[in-house]
C-alpha cells in the first residue's frame, strides 16, 4: 500500500457511503470506525507505515478523510473519526494499531448498546393503540416503535414513501416485519393522514446546538403540519448525531445530491431547459418539534446544548486535519 494511501476497505466503505449504499446515521458511523480499524491493520502490515509512527498517523488521518468527504451532512460520520482518532496513542506502530482497532470496537459496542438504550425512552412516549407517522428511514425512529411493540403496546404506523429515494419503503418493510399494520403514502398526503396519527416519530442526520434538527428534506413541513394539527412530534436520535461544530458558531451544510435522483436524463431532455435541484435535508425549528429522545433521556429541543456541551464541551476539534 503507498503510503497515505487509504486501504481497500477505506475507499470501499467511502463509496457506498457515497452511494448511500450504507446509509443511516448509527450505520455510517459504524461503519466508519470499522474501517479506520481495518485501515490500522493494513497500515501496520508493511511498507513505511508499519515502522514509521508518524507515517502510520498520517495514514489514518488519509483514511479518515477519505471517509469525511463523503457526507458532510451526517454529523454521526466525523463523531465516530474524532471518537477513534482522539484516543490513538503509542510510541510505536503496534500500540498506535493496537489502539484504534480497540477504539473502533469500543465505539461500535457503544453504538449498539446507544438504540436498544434510546428505543427504551422513545417507546414510553407511545401509548398503547397509537398510529404513528414515519419519515425517510431511522433505525432510530424504528426502534422507538419496535421497543413499544415489545412492550405489548399495539402500534400501527403511516409511512411516508419518501422522495426521491424512496426510503420509507425500507422503513414499511421494517414494520411490517415487526408485526405493525402499515399504510403506505405518497409525500404530498401527510397532511391529510395527520388527522389519523396520534404521534409523529422522525430521526435526524443532525442536531444543532439550538435545538434545530437537520433530516431528510420534507421533514420541516411536516413538523409545521403536525403542529398546525396538534399532533405531537419527536425526534429519536442517539448522541453521536449532535453537531458540536455548531456550539461555536458553524452552520450546517445542507447535500446537493445529483440531480438523476429526481429526472432521468431521457425525461429532462423532453422538459426542456430547466433547473433541478435535489436538497437532502432541510432544518426544522426547535419550536416546532416536542421533543429530542436519545440514549441518555429525552430532552426539550432548546435543551439539548446542555448535552452537546457535557459531551463535547465547547467546539469540536478535526484529528483527521494536517498538523
Amino acid at each position: 500500500m503507498p503510503e497515505h494511501e487509504p486501504a481497500v476497505p477505506v475507499r470501499e466503505t467511502a463509496e457506498e457511503i457515497a452511494t448511500m449504499e450504507i446509509r443511516g446515521a448509527a450505520t455510517i458511523a459504524s461503519a466508519a470506525a470499522e474501517a479506520l480499524a481495518e485501515q490500522a491493520r493494513a497500515a501496520a502490515d508493511g511498507g513505511p507505515t508499519a515502522s514509521d509512527p508518524a507515517a502510520f498517523r498520517a495514514s489514518m488521518r488519509a483514511a479518515a478523510r477519505t471517509l469525511r468527504e463523503t457526507r458532510p451532512t451526517a454529523v454521526s460520520l466525523p463523531n465516530a473519526l474524532r471518537y477513534v482518532l482522539q484516543r490513538m496513542e503509542g510510541d510505536d506502530v503496534d500500540r498506535l494499531r493496537r489502539s484504534v482497532v480497540d477504539a473502533s470496537g469500543a465505539f461500535v459496542r457503544q453504538l449498539d448498546r446507544a438504540q436498544e438504550d434510546l428505543g427504551r425512552v422513545g417507546a414510553n412516549r407511545l401509548a398503547d393503540g397509537d398510529t404513528v407517522m414515519t419519515h425517510c428511514h431511522s433505525t432510530d425512529a424504528l426502534a422507538c416503535i419496535e421497543a413499544a411493540v415489545d412492550q405489548g403496546k399495539s402500534i400501527s404506523a403511516v409511512v411516508k414513501e419518501t422522495r426521491p429515494r424512496q426510503q420509507g419503503h425500507i422503513t414499511a418493510e421494517a414494520l411490517r416485519d415487526a408485526g405493525v399494520p402499515v399504510t403506505l403514502i405518497v409525500d404530498s398526503a401527510a397532511r391529510r393522514y395527520l388527522d389519523e396519527v396520534d404521534h409523529v416519530v422522525v430521526g435526524a442526520d443532525s442536531i444543532a446546538a439550538d435545538g434545530g434538527v437537520i433530516n431528510k428534506i420534507g421533514t420541516s413541513g411536516l413538523a409545521v403540519n403536525a403542529r398546525e394539527r396538534g399532533v405531537p412530534i419527536m425526534t429519536a436520535a442517539q448522541t453521536i448525531k449532535l453537531h458540536p461544530e455548531t456550539l461555536t458558531g458553524h452552520t450546517v451544510e445542507i447535500e446537493m445530491r445529483d440531480e438523476t435522483e429526481v429526472i432521468d436524463p431521457e425525461a429532462r431532455e423532453e422538459i426542456g431547459e430547466v433547473a433541478v435541484e435535489n436538497p437532502a435535508f432541510d432544518v426544522t425549528p426547535p419550536r416546532y418539534m416536542d421533543a429530542i429522545v436519545t440514549e441518555q433521556g429525552q430532552f426539550p429541543p432548546e435543551s439539548i446544548v446542555t448535552l452537546m456541551r457535557e459531551l463535547f464541551g465547547e467546539g469540536a476539534a478535526e484529528p483527521w486535519a494536517e498538523p
